[in-house]
């Protein structure tokens, strides 16, 4: 059992947890992980000794029968004898059948304590075979069984060699070989690491105070506005309090059962979970919370208080459903920031770390803590990936193509053809401004821009500046105006075709949704088909974003922004990641500040963590008008550049891609634009979540997509019980849409050697400019 004993999870196991959460669709090389032993259950227990030393074994004592060896004085050994320390198994002693687990964790906790007394049924010990002396290992010093008398001190030489013989010892518990060692903490290193915990703690400290004396005003105590749904949630309960003692009652009956089942568990026998974890969850992946009574109780206490909590919170009646969505949200983050893998006292796998490196995981893990609140200027700035590992334009965003036009809000990228004829028109991708377009260019084997031109696509990419204080008063019209709109020119200028093929990703479908309608007013046809990925038109239903979508809030922010002329690209990311909160930011705290973990390389959570500022004028009015007011969805509701909007004015041939787990842009949501467009539409759902479903290579052989004829349901759940799904990507699906709008070929075209000259290689210069720049 002990090779293949789940002991938590390395930093790869971590890192791809991570990415799956934003959609990694590909797996990292992780490292040979540390596989540490079991101690079974019923196996004897012996107590740590000093490593025996080095010199032969004393003469037998007088009176020693033939065969057997005096047991050695104990003696203290020097400073580097300390660790780690050797434990004897004794002859026949019998195979390991289950482990005893708390043993170990009280060698990791207090090593010079003596070992509580384990109770173990009386039994002969088989006698040992004789050996030469030189050969007898030194054996441990056995727990007194009493636990009423003290532990006496060790007899000395002399009484040693007037005793008579020893009796046969009784049965006692032992302590495996297997076991890992404690390991006694270094001073030089414990000294070191504290003067450098001092020196930039000192630091930290003084950037802060600095900060808050120039911060205009006092900050909010509630900026989330969590207090007064909390307080609206309260009252609710308290109108029912019937319901409520009934929650607890079940709950305390729930416990009481956990209670005697951990009791009986540890007389022995055998008990099924009051509760289980989902599956799926990573947290408890460590054998010990299953096998080991102690761990099994503390994970199913917070599992049961986890499902009370959550389930009075739910059940609270008469709540507004943007209270009820917001209380259930926070609710959520509070239990899991409660479970007890955040914590290095209650974490099997810590535990077992600090008790072999002798707690040097834990002064490496507060060294890192202090790097990560440097990095963040005194914010906590979570490390998920070793950044030194990626260079944009060397192993990332590798596509050969030239920067070929370049304005105050994006540089436009032409990617070199790798065939002889391409699709009479270009294909232009706006991205999304909240992260940087090399999503779609991540890997050669999964970027879809690569993929695009090799069936014979001219590509064109919108990248978009990481926006300063300078930009603060862009607005939404600004990125139409100087995104799709000159991009259309400069590609005209650069191929001489008028029409284009434009793709939408997220915010950035957004902005062509907006931009056809706005063309459409004006008898502007350069976008002759329009692709949609995982893009919300309508904003009704917005997921879980819509939880930091309030008054308050957007005042919040709004003050900030007016300060620094943007919003910063940390906060837009923590936003992100607290969706995803155990998989984004505490399996990374457990990884990189209790365990004293690297980072392990990924190239998706680099992508993550190279986050972009938006503009104060822009980001505001994108919150305010789409979010909270939802005004796009409205006849003439949103006017940009003195045009109002209607997308039932869109007539192009539109293909939507959602994605069935997106937690970004629900499906669903998405699905309502089918019923706002007046031209020919295909909808499209694929598997996974906001970046796996889209960013799915036909070669990777993941995931499948839904694919349905015929008119549009009114409800989505109609339209995906009569939908066929398809194993595989969706790439193909919108090769063949697109391709069926226009199949006319002419000569590939060169970058730069058309109407406008390359300025430089491709990735250019805007996507690497970095928020802390």
């Amino acid at each position: 059992m002990s090779d293949k004993r789940k002991s938590g999870r390395t930093p790869s196991e971590v890192a791809q947890s991570g990415a799956e959460a934003l959609g990694a669709t590909t797996q990292g090389s992780p490292p040979a992980p540390v596989v540490a032993k079991a101690v079974p259950k019923g196996q004897r227990v012996k107590a740590p000794v000093a490593q025996a030393e080095k010199a032969a074994p004393p003469a037998p004592a007088p009176g020693t029968p033939q065969g057997k060896a005096a047991a050695p004085v104990p003696l203290l050994p020097e400073e580097d004898q300390q660790a780690p320390m050797v434990r004897a198994n004794p002859p026949g002693a019998p195979t390991p059948a289950a482990e005893l687990e708390a043993s170990r964790i009280a060698m990791a906790v207090a090593a010079s304590s003596p070992l509580p007394e384990l109770h173990a049924p009386a039994a002969k010990r088989p006698e040992p075979k004789a050996e030469a002396p030189a050969a007898v290992a030194a054996p441990s010093a056995e727990v007194p069984h009493s636990a009423s008398a003290p532990a006496e001190p060790p007899p000395s030489p002399a009484a040693l060699a007037s005793a008579p013989p020893p009796a046969a010892p009784k049965e006692v518990p032992t302590l495996p070989a297997e076991t890992p060692n404690f390991r006694l903490p270094d001073p030089a290193v414990v000294t070191r690491t504290m003067a450098d915990v001092a020196e930039r703690g000192q630091r930290l400290v003084a950037e802060f105070l600095r900060r808050q004396a120039q911060a205009d005003g006092r900050p909010s105590a509630d900026p989330l506005n969590i207090g007064n749904a909390f307080l609206e949630m309260t009252t609710r309960l308290m109108s029912n309090p019937a319901r409520l003692v009934q929650a607890q009652i079940g709950f305390w009956q729930d416990y009481l059962t956990l209670w005697q089942n951990t009791a009986r568990r540890i007389m022995g026998g055998q008990a099924e979970p009051v509760i289980a974890e989902r599956k799926g969850d990573k947290r408890f992946k460590d054998d010990a919370w299953r096998e080991n009574e102690v761990f099994d109780f503390i994970k199913q206490s917070y599992l049961l208080s986890s499902r009370y909590f959550t389930n009075v919170v739910q059940g609270a009646e008469g709540l507004p459903p943007k209270t009820a969505q917001k209380v259930d949200f926070y609710t959520r983050q509070f239990v899991d920031a409660m479970s007890p893998t955040n914590f290095w006292m209650t974490n099997p796998e810590v535990l077992r770390r600090t008790a072999e490196t002798g707690g040097e995981n834990l002064l490496k893990g507060l060294s890192n803590l202090l790097t990560d609140l440097e990095r963040g200027h005194g914010k906590l700035r979570i490390n998920m990936t070793d950044e030194s590992k990626f260079k944009i334009g060397e192993n990332i965003a590798v596509t050969p193509g030239k920067v070929v036009y370049r304005n105050a809000l994006m540089e436009l990228i032409q990617y070199t053809p790798t065939t002889e004829t391409v699709l009479k028109r270009p294909l232009l991708i706006l991205p999304p401004w909240i992260n940087k377009f090399y999503i779609l260019d991540l890997r050669p084997k999964n970027s879809f821009v690569r993929w695009a031109v090799s069936q014979g696509h001219t590509v064109f990419v919108c990248s978009w500046v990481n926006p300063d204080e300078t930009l603060a008063e862009m607005g939404f019209d600004d990125y139409m105006r100087l995104g799709p709109y000159a991009a259309l020119d400069a590609i005209q200028q650069a191929t001489g075709e008028r029409q284009i093929n434009a793709i939408g990703y997220c915010l950035g479908g957004t902005l062509l949704a907006s931009t056809l309608a706005h063309m459409a007013k004006k008898g502007d046809d350069r976008i002759a088909s329009a692709t949609f990925f995982t893009t919300m038109l309508d904003f009704e239903e917005a997921g879980e974003l819509g939880v930091f979508i309030d008054e308050e809030q957007l005042q919040a922010i709004e003050a900030k922004m007016s300060q620094r002329g943007f919003l910063e690209g940390s906060e837009m990311a923590d936003t992100f990641n607290m969706l995803r909160a155990n998989d984004l930011i505490w399996s990374f705290v457990v990884q990189n500040y209790l365990l004293g973990q690297e980072p392990f390389p990924f190239d998706l959570l680099f992508w993550n963590g190279d986050s972009t500022r938006m503009p104060a004028k822009m980001h505001s009015f994108y919150l305010r008008r789409m979010y909270q007011q939802n005004d796009l969805v409205k006849p003439g509701g949103v006017e940009l550049d003195g045009v109002a909007l209607d997308l039932r004015d869109i007539k192009v041939p539109s293909y939507f891609l959602a994605t069935r787990e997106d937690h970004i842009a629900p499906w669903k949501s998405s699905y309502k634009a089918t019923h706002l467009f007046s031209g020919p539409l295909r909808f499209v759902l694929a598997a996974s979540g906001h970046i796996a479903g889209v960013v799915n290579s036909p070669d990777s052989g993941k995931y499948s997509h839904w694919v349905r004829d015929g008119a549009f349901p009114e409800k989505p759940s109609d339209w995906f019980e009569t939908a066929t799904e398809l194993a595989g990507s969706w790439w193909p699906d919108w090769q063949r849409w697109v391709t069926a709008q226009d199949r006319t070929m002419v000569p590939a075209r060169q970058p730069g050697e058309g109407g406008l000259p390359a300025l430089e290689d491709a990735p250019g210069s805007y996507v690497k400019v970095m928020a802390g720049d």
